[in-house]
C-alpha cells in the first residue's frame, strides 16, 4: 500500500509547499544539504528548511537511520532550484524561472545529511531500504537516467545562485523519463549535490541501478490455474502419447443416427496402435434404437 506520509518517518509538517503536482513520470530527487550526520539533527534540519519556505519532502541521516517528512508525497516540495545547503542565508534564496518541484506525478525531494564532497554512499545506509520500498510503492522507477551524478572535490563550496547561474547541466528529455536524479542533475538547477554517490548500492543492481523485478501470481490464483495440455502431454510417459503420424489399426466410433425424438449420449471404447484406451467419444443415439457403428481398418 502506497502511503503519502512514510510510516518510518517523524511527521514535521512544514507550513508550505510547491503546490499541486502536474503529472508525468514519477521520479525522486537525492540532495545534500551541506552537514554531516553528526552536526546536526534531523528535527533542526526540518525547522529550519521549514523556516526558510524550502522544505524538501524527506530529511534522512544516513548513519543513524533518523528520518523526518515534512510534505505530503501527493504535494510539491520546495527544495529544487534553492540553495541546497542549511547554512544559506534566506535573504539569499532565489527561484528559477520554471518550477521543476511540480514535474511527474511524484517527485520525491531527499535531503540527505551529507557533503557532496564526501558521497554518503561510501559509509553506513542505515534506512534505505525502507526508503526504497515506499518510493517503489508510488511507482518510482529504480533507474538513473542521467547516469552517476558527478562529483566534486572535498572543501569545494562552488555553490551559486540559480538565477547568476541561469542553466544546469539536467537535460529536460532526460528529466522527463522519471527515476532517480541528482539535484545536480535537474534542469534550471544549479545545485552540487550529492556528489559521485555510488547509485547501484543506493538503489539496487543492474544497469544504472535499475533493479530487475519478476511478478509472480499469488498462490490462491496458481492453484487455480489451468494445466497447458501441451505441456502435459509432454511430460507424460512415452508409451501413453498418440502417435500422430501412424494410421491406426483400428478406431471404432459411432455414427449419428437420427429418427426423431430424444437424444442420448454414450461412452465408446477406442483402440490405437494396438494399445486400450477408454476414450471420451460421443455417440449419438435414439432411445430406444440401435446405434449404427462404422469401423475403418488399417490396409
Amino acid at each position: 500500500m502506497a502511503h503519502a506520509w512514510m510510516p518510518e518517518a517523524v511527521r514535521i509538517r512544514a507550513e508550505t509547499d510547491g503546490g499541486a503536482l502536474g503529472g508525468g513520470a514519477p521520479r525522486a530527487v537525492w540532495l545534500t544539504l551541506g552537514s554531516l550526520a553528526h552536526d546536526i539533527s534531523v528535527q533542526s534540519a526540518a525547522q529550519r528548511l521549514a523556516e526558510e519556505y524550502r522544505p524538501c519532502h524527506l530529511i534522512w541521516n544516513p548513519a543513524t537511520g533518523e528520518m523526518a517528512q515534512l510534505i505530503s508525497v501527493l504535494r510539491a516540495g520546495c527544495a529544487l532550484g534553492a540553495p541546497d545547503r542549511l547554512d544559506w542565508t534566506p535573504a539569499r534564496i532565489q527561484r528559477v524561472p520554471e518550477n521543476v518541484n511540480a514535474e511527474g506525478r511524484v517527485c520525491v525531494q531527499i535531503g540527505v545529511l551529507a557533503l557532496a564532497a564526501e558521497p554518503f554512499t561510501d559509509g553506513p545506509m542505515i534506512g534505505v531500504e525502507s526508503i526504497m520500498s515506499w518510493l517503489d510503492s508510488w511507482g518510482v522507477s529504480r533507474r538513473w537516467p542521467g547516469g552517476q551524478p558527478v562529483g566534486i572535490r572535498a572543501g569545494s563550496r562552488a555553490v551559486v545562485d540559480p538565477v547568476d547561474e541561469g542553466a544546469a547541466d539536467g537535460s529536460r528529455a532526460v528529466w522527463a523519463r522519471g527515476g532517480h536524479f541528482g539535484a545536480s542533475q535537474v534542469p534550471g538547477c544549479a545545485h552540487v549535490g550529492p556528489g559521485a554517490i555510488d547509485i547501484h548500492r543506493l538503489t539496487g543492481g543492474g544497469p544504472h541501478g535499475l533493479a530487475v523485478r519478476t511478478r509472480e501470481l499469488p498462490a490462491p490464483f496458481a492453484a487455480m490455474a489451468l494445466p497447458i495440455p501441451a505441456l502435459l502431454e509432454a511430460s507424460a510417459p512415452r508409451a501413453c502419447r498418440l502417435r500422430r503420424r501412424q494410421v491406426p489399426q483400428s478406431v471404432s466410433y459411432a455414427s449419428d443416427t437420427n429418427r426423431g425424438g430424444r437424444w442420448r449420449r454414450r461412452q465408446d471404447a477406442v483402440r490405437v496402435d494396438g494399445v486400450g484406451d477408454m476414450g471420451a467419444r460421443s455417440g449419438m443415439e435414439k432411445a430406444g434404437g440401435g446405434a449404427a457403428k462404422l469401423r475403418v481398418r488399417s490396409g
